[in-house]
């Protein structure tokens, strides 16, 4: 009896430790990767910070508008004209001070540095300096909240869009290798090197200015329709130019990029080995040649998704469409660091939260794959 129960009890504890085991390489590696992450996070923001100031020069720039602004100001009212001449300059030197304190120019460059990066990393976007919100405020939080709807309904429907038809038509295309339609996209994919925008200006002179038949830009009429259905109407008419520039100016290396990956992967010898079984070419596809490529889409998907946030800056712009594209386009225009900064650290801070769950993913989804192993 003892004999029995003794090999039982040792194979329980050993499977218990090998739980245990498993369990603290994760958390380990878990705890490892968070924090290799947050420093990465950190050292982005904080080179975000001192490439947006250009290193001192835009306090300079910032310096010499006051200055111009307040001159200019004093110097034209009746009254600075009244003044006696030490009287006005004196009073323009106390408002240059107290502008260039107002917006921090008196503190040093390195600390400021430093308050930026605090305030960022702990989600503190403060107060923009030059741009405002629709209402009238200057918080970044609300600014950015107010761009964000428009930006998540174009580059939603694009990328979306975008990901699934590639996927769909890279799969018709490996089973077709070689045909007209395969040699046909292999041709066109060097088409994407074209940027959004170059296609986006194309589109307006055909559809817009030629045909009119399309809107210039913006995201709704001006007036906008009062009544939900024609706001509607109006919202998707101005939605086609620029959804179609971003599709078309990655579409066709999107699927060669999808095809490649399905041609490599069907050309294994587990696949030859699979059809000569006579398995059915839905199964072989299914369990053969798309769940290896699964990492790779679940990846370009997770992606996907976080670059929603930061929209299409230059397309945006060229079609006016009030999203955080062009907010940041704007933002850097006008040297507002703020809106800069918070930006890219809630993008910073999706990118590694993104990164961090796709190590669990690949996990689950590809038996090769330990995590912490």
């Amino acid at each position: 009896m003892t004999a029995i129960t003794q090999p039982t009890t040792e194979s329980f504890v050993s499977k218990k430790a090998t739980r245990y085991g498993s369990l603290f390489r994760i958390l380990r590696y878990a705890i490892g990767r968070l924090l290799t992450l947050f420093v990465s996070v950190i050292i982005g923001i904080y080179l975000t910070i001192v490439i947006a100031n250009m290193g001192g020069y835009v306090d300079e720039i910032m310096r010499g508008e006051i200055r111009d602004r307040v001159t200019q100001a004093i110097v034209n009212s009746p009254a600075g004209q009244a003044m006696d001449l030490e009287v006005r300059q004196q009073l323009i030197k106390d408002r240059i001070a107290s502008e260039e304190k107002r917006m921090g120019l008196n503190v040093p460059i390195a600390v400021r540095n430093a308050r930026y990066l605090a305030n960022a990393l702990t989600l503190n976007l403060g107060r923009a300096i030059n741009m405002t919100s629709d209402s009238g405020s200057k918080q970044v939080r609300l600014i950015l909240l107010e761009r964000l709807p428009a930006t998540l309904l174009l580059m939603g429907i694009s990328q979306l869009f975008l990901f699934f038809s590639s996927i769909l038509l890279a799969l018709n295309l490996s089973r077709k290798y070689g045909n007209f339609w395969d040699k046909l996209v292999v041709a066109l994919s060097p088409t994407s090197a074209v940027p959004p925008w170059f296609y986006g200006i194309f589109l307006i002179l055909i559809f817009a200015a030629l045909l009119k038949v399309l809107p210039f830009g913006g995201m709704v009429d001006s007036p906008p329709p009062s009544n939900p259905f024609d706001y509607s109407l109006s919202l998707l008419k101005h939605l086609i130019l620029p959804t179609v520039s971003l599709v078309l100016s990655s579409f066709f290396l999107s699927i060669y990029n999808y095809r490649t990956f399905f041609l490599i992967y069907s050309s294994e010898d587990y696949v030859d080995m699979a059809k000569a079984k006579g398995l059915p070419s839905r199964d072989v596809e299914r369990k053969y040649i798309l769940r290896p490529t699964l990492p790779n889409i679940i990846t370009n998907f997770a992606l996907l998704i976080i670059t929603l946030w930061t929209g299409a800056t230059i397309t945006e712009t060229v079609f006016l469409w009030p999203g955080l594209g062009r907010t940041l386009f704007q933002a850097i225009g006008l040297y507002d660091l703020p809106i800069i900064v918070g930006s890219t650290i809630i993008y910073a801070y999706l990118l590694a939260m993104t990164v961090f769950l796709l190590d669990f993913i690949y996990s689950l989804v590809d038996p090769r794959v330990k995590v912490g192993g």
